[in-house]
């Protein structure tokens, strides 16, 4: 680590205008970083000054050649801000491929809009967004701008480049504090230590990254957090919306967030105490009170986003939700639990890193920002469950892909623990699907197919729930991307007990499915769920992530028309790999094929050696997938 004494001076930027009149021509960037790039950042000083709990001054300079169309994206600057976020300013030029200005602009070339999403009610910030109008490529943008937080509970993560397509010739990173300020900082796949400035006034520290070449995105690749330059500080003492706090650790944190900001919301008044208790009057069991309470509050209430207060990261008052029967995450794993200790059932409010890509706490670094969704976790005698309050189709007791096999910080009095929600399974995660089909002599087909989906596939419907049924059968056409495929009837249930699961039946036709050509029908045996082959790459460098494993069987028969015998059916195979397995079956009774075919794809992580040997894997599956059977007419037999 290195340690320079120098004065407060020798950290001030240059000013914009020296930073600017720098001369960007694109034919300076070394043809290593074109290769692959849409665009390349020729320079960002990214400058973090904490200069009291609730004055942080975070400045950006930035220098960014846009190569082609593709990158026009990296031009764009959107801008958050709310009553404690501002913008103090912005500026910036746009450069020729010659590395001559032709435009500027400030603030005031801004549009400015409400950041609400659709299924928000209401949210407290708005967003400044500026995308210049360039008509040639390459073309350069440099700019400034600086934003102050009134808060130092959350400070925004660094990353040296976000994006596999963008290659940086220089970015550095520099964060500023008092000397005595208490500050954890973690820095992930950073090469070397930072440069340290040290004196009486300040300590900053700085990291720096220079000549990183774009790549190209590897198929089944793990987290980028894993292997991406970045780099989280989490400051010991906090200021936040003017709370005070200090945690150095997932314990001390997640008792400051159930203690000052979740804790003084749960009061109810004692008419929904005593509700709640008539509620589950007579069942013995808490599991079952549970499930009442659960299913009450899933009748009672609904999901929309509410971002305001304590920087969106306080619920609303449980009596606020009762009475208004709608909440976000937060407010309604808080009403929840509020009438759940209305019943003397304990539970934990959880925070967790929510989305179908599976994403854990960083167990030896805790901080604020790493979670985006609340469950609740009812720690029941032998028998834990999970429950996830905005979802009014959810059953009780089960976890999706949004939030299974993870870490979480469950947030109590007595301090933050971190858990792990339940794995589904790759046996757990199936789809098992039926059909009876009938083949003409045209190549038509019809007939009857029913498929039930369990663990992580109970939801590969969730669309079509509480649909109008016109709604339902467009929904088919995209689920089932087969040409002149159309359906007659369709009806889906979903039984939500201990093990949920999701049933489809309908009835359909496709139109000229098998063709026809002289005195032969091809008829593809895997009709609705074909696997499509992945990419080869070369120089694999990235271990092989399979996010989720699941399981497919399909079984479908085909009855033969009376004047068609079979030409040709294809062999049944088997196949056997570290990363799963398919074996598909053909065989031919009286008038009937029947066509099995099974598919196990297994979750981990793999070395990247073994990439090709999976992608193998998957090309055989692919070509066994499309395989025909051939039949002749009778005319043509004789």
């Amino acid at each position: 680590m290195m340690i320079k004494q120098i004065g407060l001076t020798a950290l001030i930027f240059c000013s914009f205008n020296s930073f600017s009149q720098v001369e960007y021509p694109t034919d300076q960037i070394s043809a290593n970083l074109k290769n692959r790039a849409n665009a390349v950042v020729r320079k960002m000083e990214t400058r973090v000054d904490m200069r009291s709990g609730d004055n942080v001054i975070m400045n950006i300079k930035k220098v960014v050649t846009v190569l082609n169309k593709n990158g026009d994206s990296q031009a764009e600057i959107a801008l958050l801000y709310n009553k404690n976020t501002a913008i103090k300013s912005v500026k910036g030029l746009i450069f020729d491929a010659f590395g001559k200005a032709t435009s500027k602009f400030t603030l005031s070339n801004f549009t400015d809009h409400s950041a609400v999403s659709d299924f928000s009610l209401f949210e407290d910030d708005r967003m400044k967004h500026f995308e210049p109008t360039v008509l040639s490529y390459p073309y350069t943008i440099a700019y400034e701008y600086e934003v102050r937080f009134k808060q130092n509970l959350i400070i925004p993560d660094w990353y040296a480049s976000r994006t596999a397509d963008v290659a940086v010739e220089n970015s550095s990173y520099t964060f500023i504090c008092k000397p005595d300020d208490k500050v954890r900082i973690k820095a992930f796949n950073y090469k070397g230590e930072p440069e340290v400035v040290l004196n009486d006034k300040f300590k900053s520290q700085t990291w720096t990254v220079k000549n990183l070449a774009a790549f190209k995105p590897e198929p089944y690749a793990p987290d980028p957090e894993n292997y991406r330059c970045h780099v989280k500080i989490a400051p010991e003492d906090f200021s936040y919306y003017g709370y005070k706090g200090k945690y150095q650790n997932w314990d001390e944190l997640g008792k400051w967030i159930y203690t000052e900001l979740v804790k003084n919301r749960q009061t109810l008044s004692p008419a929904t105490v005593e509700e709640v208790k008539a509620l589950v009057a007579g069942i013995q069991n808490d599991k079952d009170k549970a499930r009442k309470v659960y299913e009450y509050v899933q009748k009672k209430t609904r999901y929309i986003s509410v971002q305001v207060g304590i920087g969106g990261q306080q619920p609303m008052l449980a009596s606020e939700v009762h009475q208004l029967s709608y909440g976000d995450c937060k407010a309604l794993v808080n009403y929840t639990q509020s009438l759940l200790k209305a019943i003397d059932i304990p539970s934990l409010y959880c925070i967790v890193n929510a989305g179908s890509f599976k994403k854990d706490m960083e167990p030896e670094f805790a901080s604020m920002n790493q979670g985006n969704h609340i469950i609740l976790c009812l720690p029941l005698k032998n028998d834990t469950t999970w429950l996830e309050c905005t979802n009014q189709e959810s059953p009780f007791g089960f976890l999706g892909s949004f939030t299974d096999d993870r870490t979480v910080l469950a947030c109590t009095e007595d301090g933050g623990k971190i858990l792990k929600t339940p794995a589904l399974s790759t046996q757990m995660n199936l789809q098992n699907r039926k059909a009876e089909l009938v083949l003409d002599a045209e190549g038509n087909i019809n007939g009857t197919m029913q498929t039930t989906c369990s663990g992580s596939q109970y939801d590969n419907y969730a669309q079509f729930v509480n649909q109008p049924m016109k709604e339902q059968l467009k929904l088919l056409k995209t689920t089932y991307d087969v040409d002149n495929i159309d359906f007659d009837a369709f009806k889906l249930t979903q039984d939500k007990g201990n093990a949920p699961v999701t049933m489809e039946s309908l009835q359909l036709s496709i139109q000229k499915y098998a063709p026809r050509t002289n005195n032969h029908i091809y008829l593809v045996l895997n009709a609705f769920n074909k696997k499509r082959s992945i990419p080869e790459v070369r120089n694999r460098t990235l271990p092989v992530f399979i996010n989720r494993g699941y399981t497919d069987i399909d079984e479908l028969t085909y009855t033969l028309p009376n004047d068609v015998v079979v030409d040709m059916l294809p062999q049944g195979t088997e196949i056997k790999t570290v990363f799963g397995s398919y074996g598909i079956s053909v065989r031919k009774v009286d008038k009937k094929i029947i066509y099995r075919r099974k598919l196990v794809l297994n979750s981990g992580t793999y070395p990247a050696d073994k990439y090709t040997d999976f992608a193998d894997f998957m090309s055989s599956v692919s070509s066994y997938d499309q395989m025909k059977a051939i039949f002749k007419t009778e005319l043509a037999k004789n």
